[in-house]
């Protein structure tokens, strides 16, 4: 099982299916990504009862040297227990999936 910067942290890296009509438009109207308030995962649906932590990862764009924003970052408490941290891509990697933007990229694992 692979772990990222902790044991009690699970590495997921799967998307995600925002419930419509349940994104922020508050974030959007600052240009940011609405984070859903609830969302599908693993045929289960999860609502986010708290944001804990949020921010944001860039990259040099092509060979300009600009920067270019890429991930809206979030770890977020769930209804049903786990934290989990979710990203938003401002870009689709997959052309074959262009809505697959949201992602979870860990979970808390639970403890014994």
């Amino acid at each position: 099982m692979q772990t990222r910067e902790s044991d009690s942290e699970e590495f997921v890296s799967e998307p995600i299916t925002p419930s419509p009509g349940t994104a922020d438009a508050t974030a959007m109207g600052r240009g940011e990504p609405g984070l859903p308030a609830r969302f599908t995962w693993r045929e289960r649906e999860y609502v986010i009862t708290a944001v804990l932590k949020a921010w944001k990862t860039s990259s040099p764009e092509g060979g300009t040297g600009r920067l270019y924003l890429r991930r809206h970052w979030y770890t977020v408490q769930t209804d049903v227990g786990p934290q989990m941290t979710l990203y938003c891509e401002r870009q689709t990697r997959n052309r074959r999936q262009p809505k697959a933007r949201w992602w979870v990229y860990s979970m808390q694992k639970s403890v014994q």
